[in-house]
C-alpha cells in the first residue's frame, strides 16, 4: 500500500484489524503522495495508492496507472498552524496577522510547497490570506508533512503547517489556528488499485475494507472525516 504519510498511524491500525479479521497482511509504504506517485510511474511494485490530494491520483489515472473503477474518495482532513510546545496561545489567521514577526528568527515548517499535497495546501492557504509574501523566504520545507511536524515538535522550527490529524499525534505541539476551508482546495484522500497490481482481488478487498464500519471508526478516532 503506497500511502500518504499523514495516513500512517490510522492505516497501520486498520491493517492490523484487517489481518485479524481476514488473515491477510497489508504492508504500508508511507511517503509523500508526489514521491509515491512518481515511484509508481517508474514501475515500483504497488497494489494500492492512497493519496493526500486528488491531483496526484488524477496524474496516475491520466497515464493509465490505476484501475478507474476502483477509485473512490475515502477521507477528509483540515489544515492547521502549529507551534512548538504543548500550551501555546491561539492566533487569528487573517491578512492582519504579523506571521513574519511571530516567527522571529525562526522558520515556518511545511511540506514541499511545489509538490507535496500538505505543502501545496499551505501555500494556497497562505496566499489566499495574504500571508505568503511574509514567509516565502522563511520556509523550512520537508519531503513529507510528518517531517514538518517533527521539525516543530523538536523545536527546530517554532511554527509549522500540517494536517489536523498529524497535530493530534504529537503532544509537544499546539494547534494555534485552523485555516478556513475556503482558503484552500478540499483536503480529500482518494484511493485506487494500481493497474499492474500483482494481487488485484486482495487490493480491491482492502479498499472496500477501508470503508467498513471498523476502518471508519478507526479513522474517525484519528480525526479524519468521511469523504462521502
Amino acid at each position: 500500500m503506497f500511502a500518504a504519510a499523514s495516513l500512517t498511524t490510522a492505516l497501520e491500525r486498520t491493517a492490523t484489524a484487517w489481518q485479524a479479521e481476514t488473515g491477510h497482511t497489508a504492508v504500508i509504504a508511507p511517503g509523500s503522495s508526489a514521491s509515491l506517485a512518481r515511484q509508481i510511474q517508474q514501475g515500483a511494485p504497488a497494489d494500492v495508492f492512497l493519496s493526500a490530494n486528488v491531483d496526484w491520483t488524477d496524474v496516475l489515472a491520466e497515464d493509465g496507472f490505476i484501475l478507474p473503477d476502483t477509485r473512490r474518495d475515502l477521507w477528509r482532513n483540515s489544515l492547521v498552524l502549529i507551534a512548538h510546545g504543548g500550551d501555546q496561545l491561539p492566533v487569528v489567521l487573517s491578512p492582519e496577522l504579523n506571521l513574519s514577526g511571530l516567527l522571529g528568527d525562526g522558520y515556518l515548517a511545511t511540506a514541499l510547497v511545489e509538490s507535496v499535497p500538505a505543502g501545496i495546501y499551505a501555500r494556497t492557504a497562505l496566499t489566499h490570506l495574504g500571508l505568503w509574501d511574509q514567509v516565502v523566504s522563511r520556509l523550512a520545507q520537508s519531503d513529507t508533512v510528518r517531517g514538518a511536524l517533527a521539525m516543530v515538535a523538536t523545536g527546530e522550527a517554532p511554527f509549522g503547517i500540517v494536517y489536523a490529524t498529524d497535530a493530534r499525534i504529537q503532544p509537544n505541539v499546539s494547534v494555534i489556528a485552523t485555516f478556513p476551508e475556503d482558503s484552500h482546495a478540499p483536503i480529500v484522500y482518494p484511493g485506487a488499485v494500481i493497474t499492474e497490481s500483482q494481487m488485484p482481488d486482495a487490493a480491491r478487498a482492502f479498499l472496500d475494507y477501508l470503508q467498513s464500519p471498523t476502518a471508519t471508526a478507526i479513522f474517525l478516532d484519528h480525526g479524519f472525516g468521511q469523504a462521502g
